[in-house]
C-alpha cells in the first residue's frame, strides 16, 4: 500500500483490496484496483466503462455470459448494461478503468447510435491503443488538445471494433490548414481546441477528422511533434534540456523527455550525443568537392 498512501487510496473488501482515484475530469473518472477475491456485486453505469487488466484474470457476469478478460485484452461495458466483478484465480486481479459519459462519444458520432461490444470484451488492437491513451500514469494530467484527441480516437477504434462502417466524407482544407497555421503559432503556449475551432470556422470534431485526412496525424500529435522539432534544434545549438523544453511549450524536462521517447524511441541525451558523434564524422570527412 505504500505506492498508494497518498490519501486517494481506500479500502475495498479486504485489507488487500485497494482504489486509486485520479483527479476527476468532466464527463471522465479513471480508477486503478486490486481485488483479490469478490470485487464487486451485479450494478450498471450510466456511463462507457472501458479499462484493460494489468495482471491476473477479470471474471465478471456480463447479460447472459461469463467473461473473463486478461491482460492484452481490452474490457468495454456499454452504458446501463448489468455486470459484477471478481477474481478468475487466486492471484487477485488488478486493473485500469474509465469511465466516459456517452455525451462525449455523441460529440464525435453526431448523433449516431453508440457502438456496442458483444460480451464485453475486445481483441482489436487498435481499440487496445486508443484506450491505452486514456489508462495511463494516473497521477499525469490530460493536456485540453490531448484528451480531446484521446477521446476522437477512442471513438473511431470503438465503431471499427463494432463493426460500424464509415463512410467517407469529403474535407476542407481552407478550415484544417487555418487550425494548422494557429498551431504553428501557438508551440509555447499551447491551444485547445475551442480556439482551434475559431480559427478553423468548423466543428471541433470535423477539424479532428479533416486534419487527419489532410496531415495524417491528429492536432494534437502535430503540435507535440512540432515542439520536439523546436527541442532539437535547440538543444542541437546548445540549449540546456530543461530550457529547451520551456522555450517548446512542454511543462518541464520530464515532460519533454516522455514524449520525445516515446517519439523516437531514445532519450534526448543520447540523441545529443548521437548528433555530436554524426557531426564529427562528417567534419573528418575529405571533401568530394574541388578546392
Amino acid at each position: 500500500m505504500d505506492k498508494y498512501s497518498n490519501g486517494e487510496a481506500h479500502l475495498a473488501h479486504s485489507e488487500r483490496d485497494w482504489v486509486v482515484r485520479a483527479q476527476p475530469l468532466p464527463n471522465l473518472e479513471r480508477i486503478e484496483a486490486y481485488f483479490h477475491g469478490h470485487g464487486f456485486e451485479m450494478h450498471r453505469h450510466d456511463t462507457y466503462a472501458i479499462g484493460h487488466t494489468l495482471s491476473g484474470v477479470q471474471s465478471f457476469q456480463y447479460g447472459k455470459d461469463k467473461v473473463n478478460n486478461l491482460p492484452g485484452q481490452t474490457i468495454v461495458l456499454h452504458p446501463d448494461e448489468p455486470h459484477d466483478g471478481h477474481a478468475g484465480t487466486e492471484d487477485g486481479f488488478r486493473y485500469r478503468m474509465f469511465y466516459l459519459e456517452p455525451a462525449m462519444i455523441q460529440q464525435v458520432l453526431g448523433g449516431k447510435p453508440l457502438p456496442f461490444i458483444k460480451g464485453g470484451v475486445s481483441r482489436d488492437p487498435r481499440l487496445f491503443r486508443a484506450s491505452q491513451a486514456l489508462l495511463k500514469d494516473l497521477h499525469n494530467p490530460f493536456e485540453p488538445l490531448e484528451l480531446d484527441d484521446a477521446v476522437f480516437d477512442l471513438t473511431v477504434a470503438l465503431q471499427d471494433a463494432a463493426g460500424v462502417r464509415r463512410g467517407r466524407q469529403s474535407t476542407d482544407y481552407a478550415a484544417a490548414e487555418r487550425a494548422r497555421e494557429l498551431l504553428m503559432a501557438s508551440l509555447e503556449q499551447g491551444v485547445s481546441l475551442e480556439a482551434l475551432e475559431q480559427a478553423s470556422d468548423t466543428d471541433r470534431w470535423r477539424l479532428s477528422r479533416d486534419f487527419r485526412a489532410l496531415f495524417g496525424t491528429s492536432p494534437h500529435r502535430y503540435l507535440t511533434l512540432r515542439r520536439l522539432d523546436l527541442v532539437r534544434h535547440s538543444i542541437a545549438c546548445g540549449v540546456s534540456l530543461s530550457d529547451a523544453s520551456v522555450m517548446a511549450g512542454f511543462a518541464d524536462q520530464s515532460h519533454m523527455t516522455r514524449h520525445f521517447v516515446k517519439t523516437f524511441g531514445y532519450p534526448p541525451g543520447k540523441w545529443l550525443k548521437m548528433l555530436g558523434v554524426r557531426q564529427e564524422a562528417l567534419a573528418d570527412r575529405p571533401s568530394s568537392l574541388p578546392s
